[in-house]
C-alpha cells in the first residue's frame, strides 16, 4: 500500500542516490524520523554508473590529496565489514612504462598508499617481475615489470539499495518513483510538495530540515527550494565504460598507466566479462542525456591495447554506459579546468536559528558514502542535538549478516541447501542479496518453484521479490541495477520481462 505521510519528519531526503542513501539510513539508524524521495529508480543516475571500485583513489596522490585518500582507504576497511556480500578484494597490478612514471614514484606511492590508513585485511603491494608471473600473461611480451597492490570491487547499485533497506528498517518512510516539485520555508518547518510520478496525486509533507542529495541534479533542484541560494559552481565530468568479454583468467585487474598522463581500469566483471574505464570529459547538456561517444572509445581500446597481448576493438564491446560525476570547483573555479576539481564532498547549510535549515551536499564518492552520511549528521547536531549515536560504522547492512565464514561460507550454505539449483545461480543470490537471498527462495524445493523463466537464470520468483522489496518497476531496473543480467539476455527476453513487469502492480505502488 502507498505510504501515509507522518504528520512532520525530522529530515526530508530529496534524491535516491548513494549520498542520499546513506544519509536516510544513518539518519533512521540514530532514531530519526526520516523520509526519502527518489523521482526515478534508485541509483539511476551516476550511483550506477561508477567504474564499480570501493578504493581509496592512489591516482589522487599525486595531486597531494591525502585526506581523501585516507579517509577513502578507512571507509574500503568499514564497508568491507559491513557489506561482504557486496564489497570484494581486488588484486590490481600497475605495469610499469619507463617513459611515463620512473620505478621509484610508483615504488614510494604505493608504500604510502599501503601505511596511510590501517590495513587489516588485505595484503600490501609487491614488486613483481612479469615474465616468471601469471599476472604477466595477458600483457605484451615488452611489459615486464609491474606492481600489485590490494583495493576492492564493489556493487554500486546494490549498496545503494541495501543503505535505501536499511533505512526502510530502521522506520524510515520511502517514497519511491515521487519527483520533488518544491519546498516553502517555514520558521521552524518545511512544506514540501511531492508528486507521485505514477499517479499523478500529490502529497504535502512537513519536515524540520530539508536534505539535497540530487547529485548531478543539485542545482536545479535547488532553485525550487524556497530561500536557498548557493555560490558553488558544479562541473559535470562524463565518465565512460565499455564491457567486453572476458580477457585473462584470475581475478586480478590491471591499473594503467596512459599516454596522457592518466589512468585506466580493466577487471574481470560479472564472471564473464572484462570492465574497462574511466574517461574524464566535460559535460554540458542535462545529466539524464549523457551517452558514450566515439572518441572516447577509441581512447579505451587505444589505451588498453598498449599493453593487452591480444587486442580488442569495437567489435568485442557488449555493453558501453556513461555517468556523470558532479563535481565542484575548488577555490571558486578561476580558470574553470579539469584540474580545480575535486572528488570529495561538500556541504553548505543555509538557515538555523529562525528559519527551517537546508543542507545541501556536493560531490563525494561512492567509497566515502558512508563517511559523508556520518558528517552531514555531525553538522546538523547543533540543530537537532538529541538524536542518537551513529550505528553505521560497525552495522551489517541489510544481506551482510554472512556469519564468520563469510561470502564463501554462506554461498556453500545455500549449495547445501538448495543442490537443486545451478551453482553458478546460488553464486550470483549470494553476492547480490546475501543473507536475503534465503527470503527470496522462500519454501521452494524445485526449479518449477520459481516460475516462469524469462532468460539466463532469471525466473519470476526473483522478479516478484524484486518488484516487492526492492522497488523495482521496469526491466531496465532488474537487467542493469539490481543485477547486470542485460549481459546475458536477448531483447526479446527483456521485452517479455518488461511486459511481465507492466502487468504486476508491486506491493508499495
Amino acid at each position: 500500500m502507498p505510504i501515509a505521510p507522518k504528520p512532520l519528519y525530522n529530515l526530508f531526503v530529496i534524491g535516491g542516490g548513494i549520498n542520499g542513501a546513506a544519509i536516510a539510513c544513518d539518519a533512521a539508524g540514530r532514531g530519526l524520523a526520516v523520509a526519502l524521495a527518489e523521482e526515478r529508480d534508485f541509483a539511476e543516475g551516476t550511483s550506477s554508473r561508477s567504474s564499480k571500485l570501493i578504493h581509496g583513489g592512489l591516482r589522487y596522490l599525486e595531486t597531494y590529496d591525502f585526506r581523501l585518500v585516507r579517509h577513502a582507504l578507512l571507509e574500503r576497511e568499514i564497508l568491507m565489514a559491513k557489506a561482504p556480500h557486496l564489497v570484494w578484494p581486488i588484486r590490481l597490478v600497475l605495469p610499469h612504462v619507463p617513459s611515463l612514471r620512473p620505478r621509484w614514484m610508483i615504488r614510494l606511492g604505493l608504500l604510502f598508499y599501503d601505511f596511510l590508513a590501517p590495513r587489516r585485511q588485505l595484503p600490501g603491494s609487491q614488486s613483481i617481475d612479469l615474465r616468471h608471473h601469471e599476472f604477466g600473461k595477458a600483457l605484451k611480451p615488452s611489459v615486464t615489470h609491474a606492481f600489485a597492490y590490494s583495493d576492492c570491487r564493489g556493487d554500486d547499485a546494490r549498496l545503494v539499495i541495501a543503505n535505501v533497506q536499511g533505512a526502510q528498517a530502521h522506520g524510515a518512510d520511502i517514497f519511491a518513483r515521487h519527483r520533488f516539485v518544491g519546498a516553502r520555508r517555514h520558521p521552524d518547518y518545511w512544506q514540501i510538495d511531492l508528486e507521485n510520478t505514477l499517479t499523478k496525486q500529490r502529497l504535502d509533507i512537513q519536515a524540520k530540515i530539508l536534505i539535497n542529495a540530487a547529485g548531478p541534479w543539485v542545482i536545479s533542484v535547488g532553485e525550487t527550494i524556497d530561500g536557498v541560494v548557493t555560490a558553488r559552481r558544479l562541473r559535470m565530468v562524463r565518465g565512460s565504460h565499455i564491457v567486453v568479454p572476458r580477457l585473462w583468467e584470475g581475478e586480478h585487474g590491471y591499473f594503467l598507466q596512459t599516454r596522457d598522463n592518466r589512468t585506466m581500469e580493466a577487471f574481470p566483471y560479472e564472471d564473464d566479462f572484462t570492465s574497462i574505464g574511466t574517461t574524464d570529459e566535460p559535460w554540458e547538456d542535462a545529466p539524464e542525456k549523457v551517452t558514450v561517444s566515439e572518441k572516447e572509445i577509441d581512447y579505451m581500446l587505444d589505451e588498453v591495447n598498449q599493453y593487452l597481448r591480444n587486442p580488442v576493438s569495437r567489435a568485442d564491446i557488449v555493453w558501453r554506459y556513461a555517468g556523470v560525476r558532479p563535481l565542484f570547483e575548488v577555490g571558486g573555479g578561476r580558470d574553470g579546468e579539469l584540474s580545480t576539481l575535486t572528488r570529495d564532498y561538500a556541504f553548505e547549510i543555509n538557515g538555523g536559528q529562525d528559519q527551517a535549515p537546508a543542507l545541501t551536499i556536493f560531490g563525494g564518492k561512492l567509497t566515502t558514502h558512508r563517511r559523508l552520511a556520518e558528517h552531514a549528521m555531525m553538522e546538523l547536531e547543533s540543530i537537532l542535538p538529541w538524536f542518537g549515536a551513529c550505528r553505521t560504522r560497525t552495522e551489517m547492512l541489510p544481506g551482510g549478516d554472512l556469519g564468520s565464514g563469510g561470502l564463501e561460507g554462506f554461498t556453500a550454505d545455500l549449495l547445501r541447501d538448495f543442490s537443486w539449483l545451478p551453482p553458478k545461480q546460488l553464486r550470483r543470490y549470494a553476492k547480490l542479496y546475501g543473507t536475503r537471498a534465503r527470503a527470496l527462495l522462500g519454501s521452494a524445493q524445485r526449479p518449477a518453484d520459481l516460475g516462469l523463466r524469462f532468460g539466463a537464470d532469471l525466473y519470476a520468483r526473483e522478479v516478484d521479490y524484486l518488484m516487492d522489496n526492492e522497488w523495482a518497476l521496469a526491466a531496465d531496473d532488474i537487467v542493469w541495477r539490481r543485477s547486470k543480467l542485460g549481459l546475458r539476455l536477448s531483447a526479446a527476453e527483456i521485452e517479455t520481462l518488461g511486459a511481465y513487469m507492466a502487468s504486476r502492480k508491486p506491493a508499495w505502488v
